[in-house]
């Protein structure tokens, strides 16, 4: 993974893509906290095709939400490998023995994944927050990405011009419901106003341009992608601090809780990390761009 303060993974231009703030709920994990999500699985079995339990033998199948938003995927088409999260899903597949063509795509929704019951998939990506909450309800790999939040705007906004903390308290901020973005809100910045909540980034996006809200708060990725492709006169406003006590935002794959297959997807995550193919990854879906400056 790229391993900076705090992050600082943009997109290249407008031709780079991002949506999908899906970081939700308190209790945000370090990568090594991550780790210990991963203990479902047997360390003795096997990690092969042969005799991993897969929802249909000799294939794994992966799960995401439907529009699937760049940069994590691209042209809404999750099996084309393209985009962070499909290279990635590949990837993982790749390194317990399944070929590109035993990999299935399916359609599942952000809330219904991370839900308690029996699962449809045998892991689901979509930039799913690691935390205590939902650890309750399901498995999590390891994390394949680390992330920080940010403020996003346009150049009419009251927000604009914002260059701390203090600056957006008398402002009205937005996020997706149930993200990591909406306690970012309420825990990091506490406008006066609260925050207003919305079903999904693009129900967000509206609202700002429709003047609802001064401002969104977003993964830093996405931030980028609304600013240059979403917005007329796009600003990032800045990128909020590490929460105290140092977590991280970090993303893992969701299996169903309990799952056999959790030990052994999230060892190959660490192999993918301990190799450098996450960072190669990132390096090419996620890009090293416009640096966003803190806000303090």
């Amino acid at each position: 993974m790229l391993r900076r303060p705090l992050l600082l993974t943009a997109l290249a231009g407008a031709s780079l893509l991002a949506v999908a703030g899906c970081a939700p709920q308190e209790g945000s994990t370090t990568a090594a906290e991550g780790a210990s999500t991963a203990a479902s699985a047997s360390t003795s079995s096997s990690c092969t095709p042969a005799d991993l339990q897969t929802l249909t033998p000799g294939t794994f199948t992966v799960a995401t939400d439907t529009p699937a938003y760049e940069p994590w995927f691209s042209d809404n088409d999750p099996s084309n490998g393209k985009g962070y999260e499909s290279a990635v899903a590949y990837a993982v597949a790749g390194q317990l023995g399944y070929s590109n063509d035993q990999v299935s795509w399916v359609v599942g929704s952000f809330n219904a994944a991370i839900a308690p019951g029996p699962k449809d998939f045998d892991v689901d990506i979509n930039q799913f927050s690691i935390t205590e909450d939902r650890k309750e309800a399901v498995d999590f790999s390891t994390p394949y990405y680390e992330v920080a939040q940010a403020v996003v705007t346009t150049g009419g906004s009251a927000a604009a011009g914002v260059t701390d903390l203090a600056g957006l308290k008398g402002l009205r901020l937005g996020a997706q419901v149930g993200t990591t973005s909406y306690t970012a809100i309420t825990d990091q910045i506490a406008p006066t106003t609260g925050a207003s909540v919305y079903n999904s980034n693009d129900d967000a996006v509206a609202a700002l341009v429709a003047g609802q809200v001064d401002a969104l708060v977003v993964d830093l990725p996405t931030a980028f992608y609304m600013a240059a492709a979403q917005l007329d006169d796009g600003k990032v406003v800045g990128q909020l601090e590490t929460p105290t006590g140092g977590a991280t935002d970090s993303f893992g794959m969701v299996l169903d809780k309990g799952s056999p297959l959790t030990g052994c997807v999230s060892r190959a995550v660490d192999a993918l990390r301990e190799d450098g193919t996450l960072d190669r990854l990132q390096q090419q879906w996620l890009d090293e761009a416009a640096e966003a400056p803190v806000l303090t």
